[in-house]
């Protein structure tokens, strides 16, 4: 078996591609085709997380309580973010669907991307690849902005993002 050196950034977005598709049938051709990122980092990705616990062992079921754990208590130290200067991008955080409606907030996050179509403060995608991954998949992106407001969210905003993420993966 392969030596763990630690899980990476991208190997959430793979995770929350996999629980976005549901009960949809799937290839890491296609997690790789839709994310635009390469088989190879796909491949190298679910083995790591299956040396972590965050997927089976036949790389096709998410271990949904194992991430939500992850999410809950180490995202936001693992991978903290900060905002940074006005761009044009994608929305993120409470920005975005699910939270928009239920939080209230006069500032406007997003991940940087020349084709976004909103203004806001930066947030740096825990993938390079994610802002057009979302545009594709509006599952993707909820998931994608429920972590995001784990990341850069105060304690309220975290919390019920994590009550949102739990109803997803239920």
């Amino acid at each position: 078996m392969k030596q763990h050196n630690g899980m990476r950034p991208q190997d959430l977005v793979i995770l929350l591609k996999i629980i976005a598709k549901g009960k949809e049938e799937w290839f890491m051709k296609d997690i790789a085709y839709e994310l635009g990122i390469s088989n190879s980092e796909v491949s190298e990705s679910l083995n790591r997380s299956v040396i972590a616990g965050l997927i089976a062992s036949d790389k096709k079921m998410v271990m949904k309580l194992a991430l939500l754990e992850f999410l809950k208590f180490g995202l936001k130290y693992v991978y903290p973010q900060r905002p940074t200067g006005l761009v044009r991008g994608v929305v993120t955080a409470h920005s975005a669907e699910p939270l928009v409606n239920s939080i209230q907030s006069d500032e406007v996050y997003v991940w940087s991307y020349a084709k976004g179509k909103n203004r806001g403060f930066a947030i740096e995608p825990l993938h390079s690849k994610v802002p057009e991954a979302a545009l594709k998949d509006s599952m993707l992106h909820e998931l994608l902005a429920l972590v995001d407001s784990i990341r850069v969210g105060n304690v309220r905003e975290q919390k019920i993002a994590i009550e949102e993420l739990e109803k997803h993966f239920n």
